[in-house]
């Protein structure tokens, strides 16, 4: 036996986590103590795959328990689903679509929640039920609401959470209604990214609450909002440093290829610009948090090496209405100059170039100095700096905007027994 396989389990798991977080409050250090997260992980798991391709590949405890078992052990995510449940086309990535997360950010989120004794706590996205486990270990089972929208996942979740004598209710149904039989909240925690916040979370908390979320835009999947809802409708809150969240399944972009938007007889309009893709778009994930706080409905798309004459890279951005878009190509030589084409009513390009420049000359300000404040009629608004004060007021849209329309499979709500 290895010196790491001797290790594996809650200590590790747990001397991982703090070094991170540092030292956890005494209730949450026993939960990760007394919730194993093997127990939650099927027996089937996928992990990023070895060659650095962006899809996963399966585990399989049977075949592979030292992979298994290190990876129910260590501070990396693990993907309990990929492509909604349904097995992979011939050629498609095998995309994920639930996971159990990486445990420093479970950790982190619960901290963000900041819970207390008698606290009724709302989580959207049961996933495997482990984040649901820690918070029943917590604070009991009756002050624990857990939904999920993928039914098979729901049960499974209540299987294992019986199993250890954990027993949260869990609903299958859409996290974006929530739970209303249950309501109000003093916290909502959500385990998937939204892009705008459903209102039916705001009714469902108590006014001076907390409601602690991934955020995703087109643009970027990144942090998380704490949001505190006001006496007589509305909330505000404030964006801080996170990990990226798989999307709700009705706040995943609808575009999925160039070729949504672009037309085969479109003629855009050729032009130079000295704004390097890189800049926005590079990988630097707080810069691109920003861009999509700020440029909401707008996505990017990199084409390396697309088979153009001249083009070593280009980066496509486009709108979720589907009407413009631009390209930006590199030739492999100039990063002071690169070819821009735009087309269509809005000129997409320009309007990053004057968001980038904007955000340049104030300093370049952090994610986390951006906020939400929501109107008692549903408008949502981001903001820089104080609300009321200073601001980068940018609409986020109302709580029906139709900014990205529903993917998912609909699934029946009930209560799993």
């Amino acid at each position: 036996m290895t010196d790491a396989t001797a290790e594996r389990g809650p200590d590790r798991l747990l001397r991982l986590v703090e070094q991170v977080t540092g030292p956890l409050p005494a209730p949450w250090r026993a939960a990760f103590e007394h919730v194993p997260r093997d127990a939650f992980l099927p027996d089937v798991i996928w992990l990023r795959r070895a060659d650095g391709l962006p899809d996963h590949e399966p585990c399989e405890r049977a075949t592979d328990p030292d992979r298994w078992e290190d990876a129910a052990w260590s501070d990396v995510p693990a993907v309990i689903q990929v492509c909604d449940g349904r097995v992979p086309e011939s050629g498609e990535p095998a995309w994920a679509s639930s996971s159990v997360s990486q445990p420093s950010i479970v950790a982190e989120t619960l901290l963000m929640l900041d819970v207390r004794d008698r606290h009724r706590v709302l989580e959207i996205g049961t996933g495997a039920g482990w984040f649901a486990g820690l918070l029943a270990h917590r604070l009991g089972g009756d002050n624990v609401v857990t939904i999920e929208v993928d039914r098979e996942l729901a049960t499974a979740a209540r299987g294992r959470l019986d199993a250890l004598g954990l027993r949260p209710l869990v609903v299958a149904g859409d996290g974006a209604e929530g739970w209303a039989d249950g309501a109000p909240y003093d916290r909502l925690v959500g385990t998937c990214a939204v892009a705008r916040v459903p209102w039916a979370w705001l009714e469902q908390v108590a006014p001076g609450g907390l409601i602690v979320t991934p955020w995703t835009t087109s643009w970027a999947a990144y942090g998380n909002l704490v949001l505190t809802p006001r006496q007589g409708g509305g909330a505000t809150g404030r964006f801080a440093h996170g990990g990226a969240f798989m999307a709700m399944r009705g706040h995943r972009s609808r575009v999925y290829d160039v070729a949504d938007v672009v037309g085969s007889h479109d003629l855009p309009d050729p032009s130079t610009t000295t704004l390097s893709p890189w800049d926005v778009a590079g990988g630097d994930r707080r810069a691109e948090a920003v861009m999509g706080l700020v440029l909401p409905g707008l996505w990017t798309h990199w084409n390396d090496d697309p088979g153009v004459d001249g083009v070593r890279s280009r980066l496509w951005v486009g709108d979720d209405a589907l009407t413009s878009w631009a390209t930006v190509d590199y030739d492999g030589r100039r990063l002071d100059t690169f070819r821009l084409r735009q087309h269509g009513p809005r000129r997409l390009w320009d309007e990053v170039a004057a968001a980038w420049s904007r955000w340049n000359s104030v300093g370049r300000p952090a994610f986390d100095t951006f906020g939400l404040d929501i109107d008692p009629d549903g408008t949502q608004t981001v903001w820089c700096g104080t609300p009321g004060g200073p601001s980068w007021p940018i609409s986020a849209g109302s709580p029906g905007s139709a900014a990205r329309a529903p993917s998912r499979r609909e699934a029946g709500r009930g209560v799993i027994r």
